[in-house]
C-alpha cells in the first residue's frame, strides 16, 4: 500500500498483518481520485473527513494531492497508531486531526466544533448496516459544506439508497466484490 501521486507520492504505508482488515486496494483508490478530479474538481483547499479510517489511506492520500486538512475516525488503537506513522510517514501531521473513537462520536465531536467538510470518505466494515446509519448521522449533523462529496466503500451485497435528504447518488462504480457509491450534497 503506497500513496499513488501528489507531494507524498509513492511512500509506502504501514499496514496491518492478518486478513481481518481490508484497506482500499491501490487500483480502487487510484479509480476513486480520478473519478473525484474528473467529476467534482481539484482537492486544493478541501477539508476531508476519512471515516472507520484504519490505515488512512484515501485520507491521507487527498492529503497528498492538495487537500488542507483531514480528520481521521477510528476507535481501534491499532488503527490509531498505524494511522499517526503513517501520517508521520507522509509529513501531514499539522494538517492532520486523529480522533479515537466510534464513528458516532467522532461525527458529534466535529459537528460540537462546527468544523464542516467538502469530502468524506466512508469504508465501514463490510455486511454490518454501517453505511446508511453513518450516512445519516453525517446528514442530521449538519458536518457537510454545500457541494460536498460522500463517497461509500461497500460490498456489493449491500445496496445503500441512490438518494438521502440532501445526498444524492452521481455514480457507482464495481471493483471486484467491492462497490463504490459517489454522494453529492445539495
Amino acid at each position: 500500500m503506497r500513496v499513488i501521486s501528489g507531494t507524498a507520492r509513492g511512500r509506502m504505508l504501514a499496514s496491518f498483518r492478518g486478513d481481518k482488515i481490508r484497506p482500499t486496494a491501490d487500483k480502487v483508490k487510484g479509480s476513486i481520485f480520478n473519478i473525484i478530479a474528473s467529476n467534482f474538481g481539484p482537492l486544493e483547499n478541501m477539508e476531508v473527513l476519512d471515516l472507520f479510517s484504519g490505515t488512512g489511506n484515501l485520507g491521507i492520500e487527498a492529503l497528498s494531492r492538495g487537500a488542507a486538512k483531514a480528520a481521521f475516525v477510528d476507535e481501534h488503537p491499532a488503527s490509531i497508531n498505524i494511522l499517526k506513522e503513517n501520517v508521520d510517514i507522509c509529513g501531514f501531521a499539522e494538517r492532520s486531526e486523529i480522533i479515537q473513537a466510534t464513528v458516532e462520536s467522532g461525527i458529534k465531536i466535529l459537528f460540537k466544533r462546527g468544523i464542516k467538510f467538502n469530502l468524506v470518505f466512508l469504508d465501514p466494515p463490510y455486511g454490518k448496516g454501517l453505511i446508511e446509519k453513518t450516512i445519516e448521522e453525517i446528514i442530521s449533523r449538519d458536518i457537510l459544506e454545500d457541494g460536498a462529496v460522500v463517497i461509500a466503500e461497500h460490498s456489493l451485497r449491500e445496496k445503500p439508497l441512490m438518494e438521502y435528504d440532501g445526498l444524492t447518488l452521481t455514480d457507482r462504480r464495481k471493483y471486484g466484490d467491492t462497490e463504490v457509491s459517489f454522494y453529492l450534497f445539495r
